[in-house]
């Protein structure tokens, strides 16, 4: 199976995945960028929000998926935002950038400590880096994975592929790096409860995220087996409400860190 993104099933609950994007850049409180960054701006939509929000600014969105770009492209504005392919982890800019933003993307990346310690470098003074990653690697939708994954019937083939329990640091940890890299740091964390509605809704929600790289490894048959494993599991886990609804509780780490206007 192909692991591409897939734009549409990512989409399917744009609403509940921007919301924390909006909360973290409520906390970015600088007025007038001139260089903004979004590392992994998936479809761009979130991207070109930020252009809307700064109209002063240069915007850039960066991204991995060919898939993403593609969709990416109908919110490039001529000289105001743009997009480009690449990797997070080998991104350099060419210049001091006023804003990086990094959102829903870390967790995908180990050892991202150090990531951000480089990113804080290429701040301007005054510049803020702003990220937010799940924190929900130990909820049902994660753990029930990581067991079928490493289960007798799919360990051989998914064993490598199950979600590790903690990709992520807690805020406490988040704290120390940004301090660490020479900024002024706000941490928090929420717990979003999410009401979702349809036929088996956590399913549709996690295919498009922590489910997409386990079926990459599987064909047809073997994925479609496993779904409905999956899915059983998901339902007993997140029951649906007598009206229909299921709530997925789903917890997220924000970090914003703010370099000085100068070393003194």
């Amino acid at each position: 199976m192909d692991a591409a993104w897939d734009p549409a099933t990512y989409l399917r609950f744009a609403g509940e995945r921007a919301r924390p994007f909006a909360d973290l850049l409520a906390r970015v409180d600088t007025a007038d960028p001139r260089v903004v960054v979004d590392l992994g701006c998936g479809e761009g939509a979130l991207t070109a929000s930020l252009a809307a929000r700064w109209p002063g600014a240069r915007v850039t969105g960066v991204d991995s998926s060919p898939e993403m770009l593609a969709a990416a492209a109908a919110h490039a504005v001529d000289g105001r935002v743009g997009f480009a392919l690449g990797d997070v982890r080998e991104w350099r800019p060419g210049e001091p950038v006023d804003v990086v933003v990094c959102n829903a993307v870390l967790h995908w990346v180990p050892g991202h400590a150090g990531l951000l310690v480089r990113w804080a470098g290429y701040l301007a003074p005054g510049g803020r880096l702003a990220v937010q990653v799940p924190g929900n690697h130990r909820a049902p939708t994660h753990r029930l994975l990581a067991d079928l994954c490493t289960s007798p019937r799919w360990s051989a083939r998914l064993a490598a592929a199950a979600p590790p329990p903690d990709p992520v640091l807690d805020p406490a940890g988040y704290l120390d790096v940004l301090v660490g890299a020479g900024l002024a740091a706000d941490v928090w964390e929420t717990t979003y409860l999410h009401v979702l509605r349809g036929t088996d809704p956590v399913l549709g929600w996690v295919r498009s995220t922590v489910l997409r790289p386990v079926l990459a490894l599987l064909d047809d048959d073997a994925a479609a087996e496993l779904t409905a494993d999956y899915a059983a599991a998901l339902r007993e886990a997140y029951p649906a409400r007598p009206d229909g609804t299921t709530v997925l509780p789903f917890r997220r780490v924000f970090a914003v860190g703010s370099r000085p206007l100068s070393a003194g």
